[in-house]
């Protein structure tokens, strides 16, 4: 649902409690048709979450995007058309107060997850609907808010890197508890940026993803909260296990988000949005030791053992969610058999762009490969620190052209 300030009433200059952000809606009790509910969502564009009631209290969240992305699948509309709604609903959405202050509501919104941020939260007032919030919303708040105390921007942006860096926590923690050896340097150009990344274990395997979104700075931090609830959703539906697939979903998600399903140009006078990421997917099977990777013009750096040069898999070469990615683009898996001791490397091109030296040239491929051999025998984390150091050196006095992302390990 669009934010429209106008249509909340909100206060001129300040927003203190979760009714400033609440937005009147509609909703279905929990008897409802899922034939019922794709009609208001046919009916209703600008409907993007739906709360369902039971006895005249919320009791789960209907997310549009991931009703229809389901709805969509062959044979879902004779198999669950008539069945209740709860089947496509979130059974614990975030549910506050309509008397909860902002402050707390964002540590709510952090501690409940990406989808929160993503599909909006529930309001309430004496237990019974008072409408819904929305994350972006919420964020745009806080910024605010921040600035407002201050009088200084910055404040408003320290204040989204920590909610920038609390969603990238916990992918932190798998890769420490998953990997030994095993890096992921991630530096902003600002104190927020468009690069992120996500890490998960399974009991059979591990998932992990970099990606590059349009933009720096707080647009670039808002394209990742877009990018990465959308890739969080994916996982969900799909499992992690084939990353052409995930990053396929993620493209349809991104491109409905933000309304880039065809070419329009402008939309009410103003120009249309043209967002989105480069990418790569990897899904490692421990059974096998093979690796699955997908990129979307981000390649795989792979150094095994006997080789004397770095080998490049190179992804395809289609970004993610853009206006001119088609909707139905299907990315390709390759699947890679990995030595031991192998050394693999994934890069954002902040990395490979930055320019430097004394010719004010592109650090380039050459150098990073170059780095990875001198380093071949080290840890992850020691090829890490070299790479770093010489990428800071060739950069000298030059500034920062872009975010930094790369992931360095051995499986």
């Amino acid at each position: 649902m669009e934010f429209n300030a106008s249509r909340l009433h909100l206060p001129r200059f300040r927003l203190s409690v979760a009714a400033d952000l609440c937005v009147e809606t509609v909703s279905v009790v929990s008897d409802t048709s899922n034939f019922g509910v794709l009609e208001l969502f046919t009916e209703r564009r600008d409907l993007m979450s739906l709360p369902v009631l039971e006895s005249d209290r919320p009791i789960g969240l209907i997310s549009r995007n991931i009703f229809m992305s389901q709805m969509s699948k062959p044979f879902y509309h004779e198999l669950y058309g008539k069945k209740s709604c709860i089947a496509f609903m979130d059974k614990e959405p975030l549910i506050v107060d309509a008397a909860m202050s902002i402050e707390e509501l964002t540590f709510r919104a952090v501690e409940s997850g990406e989808k929160a941020l993503a599909d909006g939260f529930i309001v309430t007032r004496d237990g019974g609907l008072a409408g819904v919030g929305f994350g972006l919303q919420l964020m745009n708040v806080v910024a605010n808010m921040q600035a407002e105390k201050n009088r200084q921007i910055m404040h408003s942006i320290d204040y989204a890197s920590v909610i920038q860096r609390s969603l990238l926590r916990p992918s932190d923690l798998a890769l420490t508890e998953t990997l030994r050896d095993a890096h992921l340097e991630w530096q902003p150009r600002d104190v927020v940026g468009g690069d992120f990344y996500h890490f998960a274990r399974y009991p059979d395997g591990w998932f992990a993803a970099i990606a590059d979104c349009t933009g720096h700075g707080v647009p670039g931090a808002f394209m990742t909260l877009i990018s990465s609830s959308t890739l969080a959703q994916a996982l969900q539906q799909l499992g992690p296990r084939d990353p052409a697939a995930l990053i396929a979903e993620v493209n349809r998600g991104v491109k409905s988000m933000l309304g880039q399903v065809d070419e329009r140009h402008s939309q009410h006078g103003a120009a249309a949005s043209n967002d989105g990421m480069d990418a790569a997917f990897l899904w490692f099977d421990y059974a096998s030791r093979q690796l699955h990777f997908a990129g979307a013009k981000l390649p795989l750096f792979q150094l095994d053992p006997d080789q004397q040069a770095v080998q490049t898999v190179d992804g395809d070469r289609m970004g993610v969610g853009y206006v001119d990615t088609p909707l139905d683009y299907a990315w390709t898996n390759k699947i890679i058999t990995i030595p031991e001791r192998s050394l693999l490397f994934l890069t954002t091109d902040g990395l490979i762009d930055q320019i430097g030296g004394p010719k004010e040239i592109a650090y380039g491929k050459r150098r990073m490969r170059d780095v990875m051999l001198a380093q071949r025998g080290a840890g992850a984390r020691d090829v890490s620190d070299a790479m770093l150091a010489d990428y800071q050196a060739w950069q000298g006095e030059q500034p920062r052209r872009d975010d930094l992302t790369f992931f360095c390990f051995r499986p």
